[in-house]
């Protein structure tokens, strides 16, 4: 292959390929550019020999042209470290990662997540997070005696895995479990109650900063994880929503994100974030947007963080 047609390629970071993958490659071919699929677990640090440091298979001595990151499978520690350190170095050689390291690094750390919205202002949720059990039990008796449940939260989980609701939950004493089971550190989020069953949350999707689509995740379970059974319901991208949103994907400095938000009368918006992804699915929403997200997300990475003049618009089925 030619220079020219190496520097043409993209790096797709996924720990397994599927729908998700296959949009964003047919996003890339409409714009000319080959998206390959590469697993950090594969690429290695090399320093001394490949010239850049870097060994990225597929892509040879060279480096991509950009780098999206669509999923990094998990490990230990170590494993965990080196595969976010690619990225770090990616960026540190000026290659465009889209989100970077950092941004996953903030929105993966729940407790971080929760500092940083705090932080700017962004309504959210009292957090705790402690290693402390005694500690931890403390706070849950104290918010249970004003009458609330927390929810307790794996630090690095995802789609709604692992939630339980402890405190004083449906008019019932629910205490701390063992934290051995999250790692031996208690990440609590006080839950914000539902006015109506079934509930709901907002999903917001924002790119480059701006809020562009929005679902309701409808379930008569507290938790509204599309991958807990959750139902997608299209709406309005209200004023409020979008911007507290696209305030909450700024405080956390992401290329894109998806906001997860819940309605709160007594909040200024009407809402609180409760998380902000920084590897966001968007296949519920996709079925409720008449939009390719994938394009979007694309198109937002070349023109953006390459300088790219993008003047004809992608045939975009959404299909």
């Amino acid at each position: 292959m030619s220079d020219a047609a190496s520097r043409q390629r993209i790096a797709i970071f996924t720990d397994e390929t599927g729908w998700h993958t296959r949009r964003l490659q047919r996003a890339f071919g409409r714009r000319g550019f080959e998206g390959r699929c590469v697993d950090l677990e594969q690429c290695r640090f090399e320093t001394g020999v490949s010239g850049h440091g870097l060994v990225i298979p597929g892509f040879g001595r060279e480096l991509p042209l950009a780098a999206i990151v669509r999923g990094i499978a998990g490990g230990s520690l170590e494993q965990v470290t080196k595969r976010l350190g690619i990225l770090h170095a990616l960026r540190e050689l000026g290659v465009p990662v889209y989100n970077d390291a950092r941004a996953i690094e903030r929105s993966v750390d729940k407790s971080m997540t929760s500092f940083l919205l705090q932080k700017e202002g962004v309504a959210s949720p009292p957090a705790w997070a402690l290693e402390s059990e005694a500690q931890a039990r403390r706070i849950l008796m104290r918010e249970a005696s004003a009458g609330r449940s927390l929810v307790l939260k794996p630090m690095f989980g995802s789609q709604g895995k692992g939630l339980m609701r402890v405190g004083m939950v449906e008019g019932e004493s629910v205490p701390l479990p063992d934290l051995k089971g999250y790692g031996g550190l208690a990440y609590l989020q006080r839950f914000v109650p539902q006015a109506q069953t079934p509930g709901f949350d907002w999903r917001v999707l924002v790119v480059g900063g701006r809020a562009v689509a929005a679902m309701k995740r409808v379930s008569e379970h507290w938790v509204h994880n599309v991958a807990q059974g959750a139902k997608c319901v299209a709406c309005p991208l209200e004023r409020g929503i979008a911007e507290l949103s696209e305030r909450a994907a700024r405080a956390l400095d992401m290329d894109y994100a998806g906001v997860d938000l819940v309605p709160d009368a007594g909040a200024a918006c009407g809402a609180q974030v409760i998380e902000v992804n920084g590897v966001a699915a968007w296949r519920g929403l996709q079925r409720v947007t008449g939009f390719d997200i994938a394009q979007l997300l694309v198109d937002d990475l070349l023109s953006r963080r390459l300088g790219l003049d993008l003047c004809a618009p992608a045939h975009a089925s959404v299909s």
